[in-house]
């Protein structure tokens, strides 16, 4: 069986005692850089506590893994699935497996914790009866507002509160793309959740565009049209 397993965004006091419990009860864990699931593990491992075997599963290696996943899952093995931080499969490697596993009936289960998307949400003060997530925009400006142009569409059927990731090196693109589609709405960022500097600010995209020259950290944008000033 496979255990999709969440893991903190940020602050390490975030993950379960289930989380911790299912990673020790199992023999692999896959996980996208083997290092920080160690020192992860670590955190909890009692004397005498033997560390499950880790093996890399990121986006560049995850189309030569998932065979090799699949023959240990139908063997019988207890495998587990964790990537950097939050809950794998959003916006993360996980999806392809998990689709195949499904396919061949091979159990799989959720084990909940963070996920970024819907901490943003949670604390952004936008309405959060209906939400989209758009993941991470895409990367050239045309496809980015080709994909606006057809939210804002689909805002007119559905209203709802719209959240994407991006990077700090696309931030200031996507805002203004962002800004060219919708106009110079509020907006709320989220920036580094759960750490030390974590910042949630609303306010319209042409202040965070002067804000961030140079952005750092992990964004969450978020924006629901009937909320805007």
């Amino acid at each position: 069986m496979l255990y999709i397993v969440a893991t903190p965004i940020g602050n390490l006091q975030d993950i379960t005692f289930r989380a911790f419990e299912t990673l020790f009860s199992v023999e692999v864990v896959l996980c996208e850089d083997t290092r920080k699931t160690f020192n992860l593990l670590r955190l909890s491992q009692k004397p005498g506590q033997i560390m499950p075997k880790l093996v890399s599963y990121f986006e560049e290696n995850e189309f030569k893994r998932i065979p090799e996943v699949i023959s240990e899952l139908e063997k019988g093995t207890k495998i587990a699935l964790v990537t950097n931080s939050g809950t794998p499969t959003i916006s993360d490697p996980g999806f392809k497996l998990v689709r195949e596993c499904r396919k061949r009936n091979i159990p799989v289960f959720s084990i909940p914790g963070p996920s970024s998307p819907i901490a943003a949400l949670a604390c952004s003060g936008l309405p959060t009866d209906k939400f989209q997530f758009l993941g991470f925009l895409p990367n050239k400006s045309g496809q980015r507002i080709r994909l606006l142009e057809n939210v804002k569409k689909s805002l007119e059927s559905v209203s709802s509160t719209i959240i994407f990731f991006e990077s700090p090196f696309r931030l200031v693109k996507s805002l203004n793309d962002l800004k060219a589609v919708f106009g110079d709405i509020e907006i709320v960022i989220c920036r580094e959740l759960t750490k030390i500097y974590e910042e949630v600010e609303k306010e319209k995209i042409s202040y965070f565009i002067n804000k961030y020259p140079k952005p750092k950290g992990e964004f969450v944008v978020l924006f629901n049209l009937k909320s805007s000033g």
